[in-house]
């Protein structure tokens, strides 16, 4: 952890043990603005999905050590989340957590005319380029061109 940690970073390191306790995983931490209200939203999964009930366990569980630490000077409200089956992929953890799940990948600058790749997630390549199978041909995209990567699911 840095020497002057965010919010996100000390709360996801408050909610990560309890999380595990409860049998969840923290997925995400943002600590936001919203309309005009501070918003602190945990996102949690599991191997089994999130239910509205282990939310509430979470909010539950999470609210009294945020009260007792209270790491947050200014008013905010708690809100726990699942990432839901599209989602977007911030992280390696993310992105190893979704490998062969169909995504999109966003990149800032057009390559090959495109700007916009749909394809099934792979491993992450030597250098944390992120991999993707567009229809049979694997695409490499380094991390420094990458804008959003966000999984999509066909219904």
């Amino acid at each position: 952890m840095a020497k002057n940690p965010s919010i996100s970073e000390t709360v996801a390191a408050l909610a990560s043990p309890i999380a595990e306790e409860l049998g969840y995983f923290v997925w995400d931490v943002e600590f936001v603005k919203e309309g005009g209200r501070r918003i602190l939203r945990i996102t949690i999964d599991s191997e089994e999905g999130i239910t509205i009930d282990d939310c509430e366990k979470m909010h539950r569980a999470i609210d009294v050590v945020l009260d007792e630490v209270d790491p947050i000077e200014e008013a905010y409200y708690l809100e726990i989340s699942s990432p839901g089956i599209e989602r977007e992929l911030r992280t390696d953890m993310h992105i190893e957590a979704c490998e062969g799940w169909d995504a999109e990948v966003r990149l800032y600058a057009p390559v090959d005319g495109a700007k916009s790749f749909r394809g099934k997630i792979l491993q992450l390549g030597e250098n944390r380029e992120v991999r993707l199978d567009v229809g049979g041909t694997v695409r490499e995209f380094p991390r420094e061109t990458v804008a959003k990567i966000r999984t999509y699911f066909e219904f």
